[in-house]
């Protein structure tokens, strides 16, 4: 699924953010990503889904080497990787039902599969009121359910959530957790980038943790190359 050989990143002629990392995920595993305010995790993540080129080293994801991957494909790979972002990016004149939902029309999915599934999944994270409320109207939490929801409608085969519970109390952050888990369950890879050490205490997952750059893994359970 996914595999960093000696990666290493900078911003411009600045040090090295990221330094010599090396590690595997396999297809289907669930993974913690933690570490301390700047250590790099957010720049880790947009190297998984190719907001960002590493300054050395390969990445492989998805049977992709993505150095040699032309730049036509490029978007091919993207649409198999869903992301929960920090600051949600959420279109704001679209109501909730319709952010989900975009994903789905991209791909061309017909309006009845897309009334199911959206309303279904937005019931699930809490939103079921909330279907025609746009961005500006709801809560931090309740746009953080949103974009979670958008991020997984398609199924993706790699789930990347840069602190998706960051802005809702802790029933909610449990729930959807075990939402991610479920997802996890029909072979998505996830990967979740927290502070919350409650929540990964809580669930039996790898951990990997990030310190100055460089990246431990915290247990076994993580294959390591």
């Amino acid at each position: 699924m996914l595999h960093f050989e000696n990666v290493g990143m900078r911003y411009g002629i600045g040090p090295e953010i990221l330094r010599d990392l090396n590690f595997s995920l396999g297809e289907g595993s669930f993974n913690f990503l933690t570490g301390p305010s700047g250590a790099g995790k957010t720049t880790l993540l947009k190297l998984m889904y190719l907001a960002l080129k590493p300054t050395r080293g390969l990445v492989h994801l998805l049977g992709h080497d993505i150095a040699l991957t032309p730049r036509s494909e490029l978007p091919m790979i993207r649409r198999q990787i869903g992301v929960v972002f920090q600051e949600f990016r959420l279109i704001p004149h679209l109501s909730a039902f319709d952010n989900v939902a975009l994903p789905l029309r991209i791909s061309e999915e017909s309006e009845d599969i897309i009334e199911k599934h959206v309303k279904e999944l937005l019931v699930w994270v809490g939103l079921g009121n909330q279907i025609l409320a746009k961005p500006s109207i709801l809560s931090g939490g309740q746009q953080q359910r949103v974009a979670i929801a958008r991020a997984i409608i398609t199924k993706p085969r790699l789930l990347l959530a840069d602190e998706p519970t960051g802005n809702v109390d802790d029933n909610i952050a449990l729930r959807l957790m075990h939402l991610f888990e479920e997802l996890n369950k029909t072979g998505t890879t996830v990967i979740i980038a927290t502070h919350n050490q409650k929540l990964i205490e809580k669930l039996d997952h790898p951990v990997m943790e990030l310190t100055d750059g460089e990246l431990k893994i915290l247990n076994n359970n993580l294959n390591r190359s």
